[in-house]
């Protein structure tokens, strides 16, 4: 089998073995094409990774850190995905057959990694997460409370086998609490929060953003940040613990300046009404004359001493500190705007100290002029996607092996990577399924 080339850092590899999900099934290997990816002015292009299941070939920051995954839906997936990015090794431990809104060729919350399908009502499939588990850093699940220690794999069988695991637990409610068993989504979790009050700026009801407040917001970022704290505990002592990252608690902790706001007395709990959600005239949203919006950010009064220029109204414009004369200013902001298209407007706004911006969607995104520049956006796979996030220096991030088309997509390869034994005879029992 001919080795890799490990386009990252320039040299061949000494031979090994090296296990892919076509090696598996077609017995061949098959490596990414390289992929120029996001660059500083210093240093040369990041390349893709290979696309095998070799261990410890991430490029990021996280190299070596091997995380078990019992996969779900939302944040926990996001989570993975962030740490997969960051050059983890994260296998996702799947149900035969997948589940709703958990997996697909172009769910891109399933990328970098492979995916396993594992019976977990099985004992031998039981047996099989505690064995990844025993040299795993890491393991994510998001189950309902209590869900994980019925099947035998909550926090004592797993630190059982492996003391020094951090256990990461992704939940809406948390652990425990009156509505810790019951069900709920992204909305539910950041209504009670108090977050979703204020979102929005139509008086007479809330408007939610779609899942990034809660899902990800609140919980995958407050989910990794908990694992990597706790990781750099157990490194130093040498014993893990549980991570138990709730959408509600990560939602409030996000929300830490409205409560800061409302502290002081300079927060009022009515939307609109306020200097951050369009209570202001030069901090709000204004549509153009095709129909599209300018996002205006003109808070400090240089800056919006030349937003007013470069709008055309600084003779015009009342003063902005008089709130006797707030919808003056705001119309005629509105009626200004109304006079060009986007596209014209940003060519007036673009590059200055105005705080002005087109709004664009994602679609259009990636062709931005700056983020083009920093490749924030790529297509890799076919598939428009952003760039692992944040950049570092010296240990580059990469994108590596596509989103699964099914679960269970990489069963033999990965668990045989991962050093389970007798793969076949798991599958043969139907305690694992190779799709």
């Amino acid at each position: 089998m001919v080795a890799a080339m490990d386009v990252v850092h320039g040299r061949r590899p000494a031979q090994r073995w090296i296990i892919n999900r076509f090696t598996a099934r077609k017995g061949c290997q098959r490596t990414a094409p390289p992929w120029t990816g996001p660059r500083d002015r210093d240093s040369a292009p990041v390349m893709i990774a290979p696309m095998t299941y070799e261990l410890g070939q991430g490029t990021g920051p996280l190299r070596g850190v091997k995380v078990v995954e019992i996969a779900g839906i939302g944040p926990g997936p996001h989570a993975c995905m962030i740490l997969a990015d960051l050059g983890a090794d994260v296998i996702r431990v799947e149900r035969p057959g997948g589940q709703l809104l958990a997996g697909g060729p172009h769910n891109l919350l399933n990328r970098g990694r492979p995916s396993v399908a594992l019976d977990l009502k099985n004992p031998e499939a039981i047996r099989t997460v505690l064995d990844l588990v025993r040299d795993a850093d890491l393991l994510v699940e998001g189950m309902r409370p209590g869900v994980a220690e019925r099947l035998g794999l909550g926090p004592d069988e797993c630190r059982a086998v492996n003391p020094r695991l951090v256990y990461g637990r992704m939940t809406g409610w948390g652990q425990d609490g009156p509505l810790a068993q019951a069900a709920g989504h992204d909305m539910n979790y950041i209504s009670v929060a108090g977050a979703l009050h204020g979102l929005g700026q139509d008086r007479s009801r809330p408007h939610f953003p779609a899942n990034l407040v809660g899902d990800f917001g609140g919980g995958s970022t407050y989910l990794v940040i908990g694992l990597l704290a706790a990781l750099l505990e157990a490194r130093a002592g040498g014993e893990g613990q549980v991570v138990d990252a709730a959408i509600v608690d990560g939602t409030a902790h996000l929300n830490a300046m409205t409560a800061a706001f409302l502290a002081a007395g300079t927060f009022k709990e009515e939307r609109a009404s306020n200097l951050l959600d369009g209570g202001v005239p030069y901090y709000d949203l204004y549509e153009t004359s095709d129909g599209k919006h300018m996002s205006v950010g003109a808070l400090e009064p240089q800056f919006y001493d030349l937003f007013v220029d470069l709008l055309g109204i600084a003779d015009t414009a009342p003063d902005r500190f008089d709130p006797d004369r707030a919808e003056e200013l705001r119309t005629r902001i509105a009626e200004r705007f109304r006079t060009r298209t986007q596209a014209e407007w940003v060519q007036v706004f673009e590059g200055t100290d105005a705080c002005v911006a087109g709004v664009i969607p994602i679609s259009e995104a990636a062709e931005h002029p700056h983020l083009k520049a920093r490749e924030t956006y790529v297509v890799r796979d076919g598939m428009l996607q952003p760039s692992p996030a944040p950049r570092f220096s010296r240990t580059r991030p990469t994108l590596t092996t596509p989103p699964n088309p099914e679960a269970g997509s990489d069963t033999r390869a990965a668990l045989a990577a991962w050093g389970i034994e007798d793969v076949d005879g798991l599958i043969a029992k139907g305690a694992a399924v190779q799709a």
